[in-house]
C-alpha cells in the first residue's frame, strides 16, 4: 500500500469514528445540554453579572476602596455559587465528564492498537 493510499484509508477511518461519535448517546446528550446552556438567557445574564462584578473588584482594588471591594467580592462569590449550582450547569458538567471519559477511553484504545501494530511491523 502506498503512502497516499494509507493516508486516504486513515482519513476514511477517522471520518467513520467521527460519525460514530456524533451518533453516540453520550455525545448526543452532551450536545443537547450544551445547546440548552448556551441558549439560556438567565445563565447569560448571570455570566454578564459575574464579569461586571469581577471588573468592579479590580476597580475598587485599584482605587483602594477596600470596603467596596469586599462587598463586590461577596456579591461575586454569591453569583458564582448561583451559576455553579444552576441545574443546567450541574447537568452540563456531568455530561462533559461522561463525554470526556468516552473520548479518553477511545484515545487510549487507538493509541494501544497503533503501538501494537508498530511493534508487530518492527519485528518483521
Amino acid at each position: 500500500m502506498t503512502y497516499l493510499e494509507e493516508e486516504q484509508q486513515i482519513q476514511q477511518t477517522l471520518e467513520q469514528i467521527k460519525q460514530l461519535l456524533q451518533e453516540n448517546e453520550t455525545i448526543r446528550h452532551f450536545k443537547q445540554i450544551q445547546a440548552k446552556v448556551n441558549q439560556h438567557q438567565g445563565l447569560k445574564d448571570l455570566e454578564e453579572e459575574i464579569k461586571n462584578l469581577q471588573k468592579q473588584v479590580v476597580q475598587f482594588e485599584h482605587y483602594g476602596k477596600e470596603n467596596a471591594k469586599q462587598e463586590a467580592l461577596k456579591r461575586l462569590d454569591e453569583a458564582n455559587e448561583r451559576y455553579k449550582n444552576h441545574p443546567l450547569v450541574v447537568s452540563y458538567r456531568e455530561k462533559l465528564i461522561e463525554a470526556d471519559d468516552l473520548l479518553q477511553y477511545l484515545t487510549n484504545k487507538i493509541q494501544y492498537q497503533v503501538n501494537q501494530q508498530l511493534e508487530q511491523e518492527g519485528k518483521q
